[in-house]
């Protein structure tokens, strides 16, 4: 049966990207009764030293006003245009990630900086409020700073990086499945379409035999 080939999601994105935050409700609702891997994939939209953008300035509350705000409410999220100005930085936020990820704990860390920054306006861009939200997703506040005072995962995260290069991903989010490419906020219809076909191709491809190592 296809629905028992898992498979598996990669998610480009950037914390301070709310269009990023709004592809999880359409996540969860098209692969809920499937067998996926899902993993976000770190992508800074404006690295250091480039400014980041300024919430004041007119161009954030322009594209929050024609299009972040109205697709929120057509999914219903609750999201707002945090007032952190400028925005932060976020490759400390994503060596974090590389932290949580390698203990086990990757999509909770990533949901918990979304909501941080979208619905409780802290800047992602403090290790003290890094560490903070680490804690309460339950991984050791001390050992995560120390790893990201000490630069512990900030060759990890350079090689994530490598890979959107690689994968040539300019905007995000941009999802990955399978051979399929996904840029922006998907429909469930059509994520859950993408999923359908790649588990359909790799039926294709396993070609109805036994192998030595994969049994049947």
């Amino acid at each position: 049966m296809t629905d028992k080939i898992k498979i598996k999601i990669k998610v480009f994105s950037d914390y301070v990207c709310p269009f990023c935050m709004l592809a999880e409700g359409p996540l969860e609702e098209a692969t809920k009764d499937l067998d996926v891997d899902i993993e976000w994939k770190p992508f800074e939209l404006r690295a250091h030293p480039h400014p980041t953008l300024r919430p004041e300035d007119e161009y954030l509350p322009a594209i929050w006003a024609r299009a972040v705000y109205p697709m929120a409410r057509r999914l219903g999220v609750d999201i707002a245009l945090p007032t952190v100005s400028p925005q932060p930085y976020t490759q400390l936020a994503f060596e974090g990630y590389q932290f949580a990820a390698e203990r086990g704990e990757g999509i909770a860390y990533t949901r918990r900086m979304f909501r941080a920054f979208f619905q409780e306006d802290q800047d992602l861009g403090q290790l003290d409020i890094l560490q903070a939200l680490a804690e309460e997703i339950g991984l050791d506040g001390a050992a995560f700073r120390t790893a990201l005072e000490d630069g512990t995962y900030r060759e990890k995260h350079q090689h994530a990086l490598r890979e959107a290069r690689a994968h040539q991903v300019r905007s995000v989010p941009t999802i990955l499945v399978g051979d399929t490419r996904i840029e922006g906020v998907p429909s469930p219809v059509q994520l859950r379409k993408a999923i359908l076909d790649a588990q359909s191709e790799r039926v294709d491809a396993f070609g109805g035999a036994c192998s030595v190592n994969g049994g049947c």
